[in-house]
């Protein structure tokens, strides 16, 4: 069986299981009552619609996106409805091919390459969340494709995905932290310990190509659509405040005090502890940028004031990449974390089953399933840091000693 076990096989196998939820999801949605699609995916095509006839985007309430990606599912409207759902397969796809890429240009053999890439391409929840119309997939390829030509010292094209990263979404901008700590002029430089400098030109080259791709598109943006770009994609997500249940612990505070200004300042002070945790891991961590990304986007995702199952997918990204250098075990200590992490979220559902379906006050239940998702991840991220082998993106080169001649 081990030499059906390639990275190949592995990704027909994910592009297949993709193909077969998509037709599924069809059948469901045509048949049943419990459709299978995302609400987003309605409001993607909804902004999508507005884009074709020339009006803003944001013309569709909940629509807090670029309107870039509006741009790109304008085929929902004139090809056909499932044509976005068929891009994000595409990006997961994608996504999973860099993952094998990376594995492999890292020394990994096709055989292990292929076992950690079906981390990602056979994962069904992962499958489920790019077939029922999320568009994190996009994001995620952008982000993989930034990282990759990092690794490959393509600092003008590494530089310029990063940028795209950061308008289709804000939250990859935390990877400019170990992205600048590992772009040291030793390790990314090859320079010498004696001429190190804080600011020296490869910081500078990706700060200078980042911020232009960022800006670019983001004023583009702000002329055809002025500061309701601005307002809806970017600001609204920093004062943001959900009212609806979702895995975070933050969750039914806000709830409670919805109606008051207290909210407010209570979603603002949520940024405290998820910008410590992510600086912290950011600067400890930076020169391994890939774990650096992982640690850092899993804190990220445990302390946002809202959390989703879509946002699990900024960081399962990056476990096939950086599993290698753990020394747990990956069916033994690992399949525990993950039993723990999956039977948090088993808890969470079961309390918003019964409040969504049979009509029950679980509100105070489903805080405390939140707080224990909370607890249990940190603790988790606490046992994957603690058993991480750093593998740093750039190694110096270390010259050769030069033999003096006189002591021969």
């Amino acid at each position: 069986m081990q030499h059906l076990l390639t990275t190949r096989n592995v990704f027909v196998g994910g592009l297949l299981l993709r193909i077969g939820m998509l037709f599924f999801g069809l059948w469901q949605d045509a048949h049943m009552t419990v459709k299978y699609t995302d609400i987003d995916y309605s409001v993607f095509t909804d902004a999508a619609r507005y884009v074709w006839h020339g009006q803003s985007p944001y013309q569709r309430s909940t629509y807090r996106y670029t309107p870039l990606l509006a741009w790109l599912l304008t085929p929902n409207i004139w090809l056909h409805p499932t044509f976005g759902k068929w891009l994000f397969v595409f990006c997961d796809c994608v996504v999973g091919a860099l993952i094998i890429r990376i594995l492999k240009t890292r020394g990994t053999s096709d055989q292990k390459a292929a076992s950690y890439a079906a981390l990602w391409l056979l994962n069904p929840q992962v499958a489920t969340i790019s077939t029922r119309g999320s568009a994190e997939s996009v994001v995620c390829a952008a982000v993989m494709a930034s990282l990759y030509a990092f690794q490959q010292h393509s600092l003008a094209v590494a530089s310029a995905l990063f940028g795209l990263s950061v308008h289709l979404k804000i939250y990859p901008i935390i990877y400019a932290l170990p992205l600048l700590v590992a772009l040291d002029s030793v390790s990314y430089g090859g320079a010498s310990v004696s001429q190190t400098r804080l600011i020296n030109i490869h910081r500078v080259k990706f700060f200078v190509f980042s911020a232009s791709v960022f800006l670019l598109l983001s004023a583009l943006m702000y002329a055809i659509y002025g500061q309701e770009f601005v307002q809806e994609t970017y600001l609204y997500h920093v004062t943001r405040k959900d009212h609806r249940h979702n895995y975070s612990m933050w969750y039914l505070p806000i709830y409670l005090e919805f109606q008051s200004k207290s909210s407010v300042f209570m979603g603002l002070m949520s940024f405290l502890p998820q910008a410590m945790s992510v600086s912290t891991i950011g600067l400890a961590f930076g020169k391994d940028v890939y774990f650096a990304a992982f640690a850092q986007t899993f804190a990220f995702v445990t302390y946002n004031k809202v959390c989703t199952s879509q946002y699990f997918m900024w960081y399962i990204c990056f476990l096939p990449v950086i599993w290698p250098y753990n020394t747990q075990k990956l069916l033994f200590k690992g399949a525990i974390l993950l039993a723990i992490w999956l039977g948090t979220q088993a808890l969470y559902l079961q309390q918003a089953y019964r409040l969504e379906f049979l009509g029950e006050n679980t509100f105070s239940h489903l805080w405390l399933a939140g707080l224990t998702i909370f607890v249990s991840n940190n603790w988790i991220l606490q046992q994957i840091v603690k058993s991480q082998q750093i593998k740093p993106l750039f190694v110096a080169k270390v010259a050769p000693k030069k033999i003096d001649s006189k002591n021969e």
